[in-house]
């Protein structure tokens, strides 16, 4: 079930403020009975949606993978002129939207889809769904801060849920490293304020998997559909996901 207003707009009547307005004005149907109130929830597959008499035509749902650069913004738009996500969607004929963000200076794996309510799975913090990131950090943090990731650390605005970490990489002089981590939140610039916390900031950071799927060979800047098989895996873990309480391991290569 989505909101009404949301509905409409990604059908194409308009913004989110028109469609309001037109909804207030009591010029929305949905299955034959005016509705005026913002905030009412629809079926967009199932219920029958009019505008003045006339049916709106519903968007086929849609769901590509995106492999965002470095230095582009997780938006449709940015008052700012930066680059953003829609600059690389020219081939992409539905109107689609990233399901949760990367931030400006991160790159990796981006979702993008127009189905609601799977986004609002994905992204709600209670269905726990793992997202995956190799982070190339300043210096080798030894075991026992990995494990400090591993069972949760305390920010700012909490402590963290459990992570599964390990090393990936360390460069020759040990000026850096690389590890790979997943947790299964999603706060703003969680990993880099992770990192941070005990002591090596982020320096890359690149995310490699979202629940089953995997960045693999896809080039960065490139835009692909999701296939049926990856279509119905998303739709399961977003079913089947919940918020973890089992603690994350630090695993060590000898």
């Amino acid at each position: 079930m989505e909101r009404l207003q949301k509905v409409l707009a990604h059908a194409g009547v308009g913004s989110r403020r028109k469609c309001e307005e037109l909804i207030l004005a009591g010029r929305v149907r949905v299955n034959g009975a005016v509705v005026t109130k913002l905030g009412t929830k629809v079926n967009p597959e199932s219920d029958a949606i009019e505008i003045d008499g006339r049916p709106i035509l519903h968007e086929k749902k849609a769901y590509y993978m995106f492999h965002k650069p470095k230095g582009v913004i997780t938006s449709l738009h940015d008052p700012a002129g930066r680059q953003t996500v829609k600059d690389y969607l020219k081939g992409v004929r539905e109107r689609v939207y990233p399901v949760g963000r990367l931030d400006y200076d991160s790159e990796g794996l981006l979702i993008l889809t127009n189905d609601g309510e799977l986004a609002n799975r994905l992204m709600h913090p209670k269905y726990g769904v793992p997202k995956t990131y190799l982070a190339t950090v300043r210096g080798v943090p030894d075991g026992g801060k990995l494990e400090r990731l591993a069972r949760g650390i305390r920010l700012e605005d909490g402590v963290t849920a459990p992570a599964d970490v390990e090393y990936e990489d360390v460069s020759p002089d040990f000026s850096s490293s690389v590890i790979r981590i997943t947790v299964r939140e999603g706060r703003k610039r969680q990993v880099r304020r992770m990192f941070e916390a005990i002591g090596h900031p982020v320096e890359r950071l690149k995310r490699i998997a979202y629940g089953p799927l995997a960045l693999d060979g896809l080039a960065r800047g490139k835009v692909r559909p999701l296939s049926a098989d990856e279509i119905a895996a998303l739709k399961r873990c977003a079913e089947e996901a919940e918020a973890t309480d089992g603690a994350g391991g630090a695993k060590k290569r000898p």
